[in-house]
């Protein structure tokens, strides 16, 4: 437990899909008045220099943001791709994109002091807790912006319904746990049964482990059995060139990098398919790396 550090991760294709996504969510709910409040059940370190040591080991955001940036789109981008670029070129003012937000940067870039919307974050690692504290406080966010260290699963419970009966949850662990894809279906299912009219927003590894499998199947099952519309879209950039091996002979080979995530909403705005189906194309076609590429949106209600 604890071996998880998303900096290695951050920027790539699968923070492409999540933040295109939580994006034209939180665009979507933040044009009606009424206050809104977001729980980051898993917030991380909040913001990632991708010229870290991190970020320049894994060289995963160079088949995610970067390349994206390189690419014709974007000049000419469709909304929710255009949308993405805008924000996290806001976090990189002089051109070179060097910082890359996270979910917590994300959200909070887009709530509205006027309307008092409010952002719970919970990170449980020791390391990136600390990090994200020191991120959020150079946001001056006052009391818009709650953190602690904490079980993200477990908080939320308190959280739920909130006072303006307006919200959105956001679950993304990193999975680094077979009992997380259990722990995602429960918590959805709890929190459905408290809080029927929130938005919910789950991203999830599409690896071959049976539980990734499943998930998404017992996500669909529990919004229909609430009655509730959903979304599920994936990403899959396809597997890189095969390359000569590069460990020791006698030693196991590297593990392949992530090539596809996957998004499930419950009470997901209903203009998000047709969006999607518009964008996911296009990101494929620049991200898009290989044998097995594909991009894939249903939905129900």
């Amino acid at each position: 437990m604890f071996s998880y550090r998303h900096g290695f991760h951050a920027g790539n294709h699968a923070d492409v899909l999540k933040h295109m996504v939580l994006i034209a969510v939180l665009k979507h709910l933040t044009a009606k008045p009424t206050a809104l409040t977001v729980v980051d059940t898993h917030a991380g370190a909040g913001l990632y220099r991708l010229d870290s040591e991190f970020a320049g080991t894994s060289g995963e955001a160079q088949d995610g943001i970067l390349k994206l940036l390189a690419s014709p789109l974007a000049v000419e981008a469709p909304p929710l791709v255009a949308d993405y670029l805008q924000l996290i070129a806001g976090f990189n003012p002089s051109g070179k994109t060097k910082v890359y937000p996270g979910s917590p940067f994300v959200t909070q870039a887009l709530l509205r002091q006027e309307a008092k919307d409010k952002l719970w974050l919970f990170e449980l690692h020791p390391t990136d807790s600390k990090a994200l504290a020191a991120h959020v406080e150079q946001l001056h966010a006052g009391r818009q912006v709650g953190l602690k260290r904490d079980d993200g699963f477990e908080a939320l419970r308190a959280l739920l319904p909130p006072p303006s009966r307006r919200g959105l949850v956001l679950i993304d662990p990193s999975y680094e746990l077979k009992t997380d894809y259990a722990r995602v279906a429960a918590t959805l299912q709890e929190s459905l049964k408290k809080f029927a009219t929130g938005s919910y927003m789950i991203w999830y590894p599409v690896i071959p482990r049976p539980e990734a499998h499943e998930l998404p199947r017992r996500l669909k099952t529990l919004a229909n059995q609430a009655g509730k519309p959903w979304l599920h879209a994936t990403l899959n950039i396809g597997q890189s060139p095969a390359r000569a091996p590069t460990h020791t002979p006698g030693e196991a080979a590297p593990r392949p990098g992530l090539t596809a995530s996957g998004v499930f909403l419950v009470n997901p705005p209903h203009t998000l398919k047709a969006s999607l189906q518009q964008a996911l194309p296009a990101l494929l076609e620049v991200l898009g790396r290989g044998k097995g590429q594909a991009q894939f949106v249903e939905s129900a209600g």
